[in-house]
């Protein structure tokens, strides 16, 4: 795969009222999930699949954010989890999580999010994710850095830049939507270079932590562009390296995810991606 960096372009007029709108939104919908959040005994859950669970409050977000977006850009498209969605012929493409982490949520673990990326003429132009439990908000636009908003103001955000794995906690994600031999033999790989790694329960959160360098990498076999798509923004606005995630219709049909600075990044790749072939 060809790896996705830092675009050399800037944002138009166009992306920027666009960012200026998705740190609003995801801000009132991190409310509202945090709302539904307290009140969790209260909601019905299903199950979509092996270890896939999805709520109420993730139906509900969803519709909040996609009312917002098409009251403010009705040409633009949407692409979420949970009401699917299709790019169309939009020159802007908004893709949502509602709750990533929603097995954390419904359990009352704190390591869920919301998660707004944009597509723009094809490319990840703005990221935002949002961690409602710790009032922080991860956000990037194209030529405008990554940041992170929080209690205590407002931060540039950079990738660690470690050259081995030796240098600090990698975070990895899996589902069972890929079989355990693609995973398995990558944890077993870390841990014989004297790695570490975590996982959390939420790709877009340990994606946007990349980004503000408290991880050094993460990797997952397979995850949805809904996952993932600003956290590619935030990492490649923060200096830090991410596969072509959006290759073969990644958009729809998801792929691999690897993220991490620029000097582990190729250590990264030759032990994950091939894998993942």
């Amino acid at each position: 795969m060809t790896d996705m960096t830092q675009a050399a372009v800037l944002a138009d007029a166009a992306t920027l009222e666009r960012y200026a709108y998705a740190r609003h939104i995801i801000r009132q919908a991190g409310e509202i999930a945090l709302g539904m959040f307290q009140r969790r005994t209260e909601l019905v859950i299903e199950e979509k699949g092996l270890q896939d669970m999805v709520s109420i409050a993730d139906r509900m977000v969803e519709d909040f954010l996609r009312a917002q977006i098409a009251e403010r850009f009705p040409a633009d498209a949407v692409v979420g989890e949970e009401r699917g969605g299709g790019a169309a012929d939009a020159r802007c493409v908004w893709v949502i999580d509602p709750i990533d982490g929603t097995a954390c949520f419904v359990n009352g673990m704190l390591a869920w999010c919301v998660s707004i990326g944009v597509l723009v003429d094809g490319q990840p132009a703005i990221g935002a994710v949002y961690d409602p439990n710790a009032d922080e908000l991860f956000h990037a636009c194209l030529g405008q850095g990554a940041h992170v908003l929080s209690r205590q103001g407002q931060t540039r955000l950079r990738v660690n830049d470690v050259a081995s794995l030796q240098g600090g906690v990698l975070g990895v994600g899996f589902s069972h939507r890929v079989g355990t031999g693609t995973f398995l033999p990558f944890l077993l790989d870390v841990l014989e270079e004297g790695g570490m790694f975590i996982r959390n329960g939420s790709g877009a959160l340990m994606i946007a932590y990349v980004a503000a360098g408290r991880l050094i990498g993460y990797f997952e076999p397979h995850i949805n562009s809904w996952d993932c798509l600003a956290g590619i923004v935030l990492v490649n606005e923060a200096g830090g390296r991410c596969n072509d995630f959006l290759a073969e219709n990644g958009l729809e049909k998801g792929n691999p995810i690897l993220v991490g600075g620029p000097r582990l990044y190729p250590q990264l790749a030759a032990l994950a991606l091939p894998r993942c072939a």
